[in-house]
């Protein structure tokens, strides 16, 4: 009786294993499959040696710097002599109006126009300085104003903007009407500004789409105004940006009907 008994039990131990092995077949394996797809990275040998991470080639070129602090791979758009390298904006065959100064520097003769450089740039190192009129006359943007244009199209704001309120994205070192500056670095009216503007050209392709947006960063007496701010489009006096594909383009210097002054420009290209 009792060895009937563990045979009975047996039998239905072999019966209960065969139907979980069915019902796992049926419902599919849960067991964790190996990917052999995957394939082991080895971990980097450690480096010991610092001269393996050691780059020398290429070498960067060596830039020296003249007196007024001209690198020379700078090209001089004003050497405080002479206005050869700029023409009239309103008639390409008059040459630049405005005054050439003892001290170097020029001044806008109001209501001559704007001026522009008789060559064109894509991508560009700018560096410009400028002097509000020492004469303090009006208020807002009546004080001081002219305007550094990119390529024609893009304004870097020029304005008296010490101790003077006006919009925050028309005061000095704006993008104008489109990015305000990150601080007001206006130094008193008396001194001279600088600024050093890089700027990124937009690119399109053959269907005139923008396949990248223009960029400026802009340093304001040697402080961080704009980092790096994308451009909508033009900068407009009226309305929104436009995007209009275009070529290279001239720096433009405005005429706002203000004296301003400008000295030591100089442009560096960029390859990009």
């Amino acid at each position: 009786m009792k060895k009937a008994a563990l045979t009975l039990l047996a039998a239905l131990s072999i019966i209960a294993c065969a139907e979980k092995t069915d019902n796992k077949e049926e419902a599919g394996s849960t067991e964790p499959t190996v990917d052999t797809t995957q394939v082991e990275t080895q971990e980097e040998e450690e480096i010991t040696d610092p001269k393996v991470t050691e780059v020398w080639d290429p070498e960067p070129a060596v830039v020296t710097f003249d007196k007024n602090g001209v690198p020379s791979d700078a090209e001089v758009l004003f050497n405080g002599k002479d206005l050869s390298a700029w023409k009239s904006t309103s008639d390409s065959i008059v040459n630049a109006r405005w005054k050439v100064n003892s001290d170097g520097s020029m001044t806008v003769a109001p209501g001559t126009g704007p001026i522009q450089t008789k060559e064109n740039f894509d991508s560009f190192q700018l560096h410009v300085e400028w002097q509000a009129p020492q004469k303090v006359e009006g208020e807002g943007q009546g004080r001081g104003n002219s305007g550094i244009f990119l390529q024609g199209l893009y304004e870097v704001q020029v304005l008296d903007s010490y101790d003077n309120r006006t919009y925050s994205n028309g005061q000095a070192s704006s993008l104008y009407k489109q990015h305000i500056p990150l601080v007001n670095a206006t130094k008193p009216t008396k001194e001279w500004q600088t600024y050093d503007i890089i700027f990124h050209e937009p690119k399109y392709d053959a269907d005139g789409k923008t396949t990248r947006k223009g960029t400026v960063t802009v340093l304001h007496n040697g402080v961080l105004v704009q980092d790096n701010v994308e451009l909508a489009g033009t900068t407009e006096y009226i309305g929104r940006p436009k995007v209009t594909p275009h070529e290279d383009g001239p720096i433009i210097l405005q005429d706002h009907g203000n004296p301003v002054s400008f000295r030591n420009i100089w442009i560096r290209k960029l390859n990009d």
